[in-house]
């Protein structure tokens, strides 16, 4: 199963896209979409969906894995800002057929390191062992996605249900 996960963000937002089958996970592709503070909101969810949307056709992955969105009572703004991003992707994602799966980023830390509080450098270091990378030299955001992508893998592999 080809499984594209996405770390949404305005300015960069992370990509990992992997192959699943009975015994190992394969990385296909890895990077971000990089959008400018200096252009207008519009062009920059239009660049994440002309990014996206080629992405997908390039690949045609079978599900695209999203963090769940968490607000944190201190920065209420960063989750509307987020939200543009994700929104953008979930419309991309529906118009190109392929479901969207949420995740919530305790969960994955939890899944890929162990423990639910991990640090961005420990899932990076995490990815990098999981998937035989001896150098990942990309932004957090990268690991972040290809994180979702390698949690939802297992959950697909072992069958495991969840809400």
């Amino acid at each position: 199963m080809r499984i594209l996960g996405i770390d949404p963000a305005l300015h960069i937002t992370g990509y990992g896209l992997i192959d699943q089958d009975i015994n190992k996970i394969k990385l296909i592709e890895a990077g971000f979409i990089k959008t400018s503070p200096k252009d207008f909101l519009g062009q920059r969810l239009n660049r994440i969906h002309i990014a996206l949307t080629k992405l997908i056709n390039d690949n045609l992955p079978k599900a695209i894995v999203l963090e769940k969105l968490y607000a944190h009572v201190k920065h209420p703004t960063t989750a509307f800002i987020l939200g543009h991003a994700r929104g953008v992707i979930c419309l991309t994602a529906d118009i190109s057929g392929i479901p969207v799966i949420e995740l919530g980023a305790t969960r994955v830390k939890k899944a890929i390191t162990g423990f639910g509080n991990a640090s961005k450098l420990q899932v990076k270091r995490a990815i990098q062992y999981f998937l035989d990378l001896k150098d990942a030299d990309w932004p957090e955001d990268v690991s972040d996605a290809l994180a979702l992508a390698v949690t939802y893998a297992n959950i697909q592999k072992h069958n495991i249900k969840f809400s």
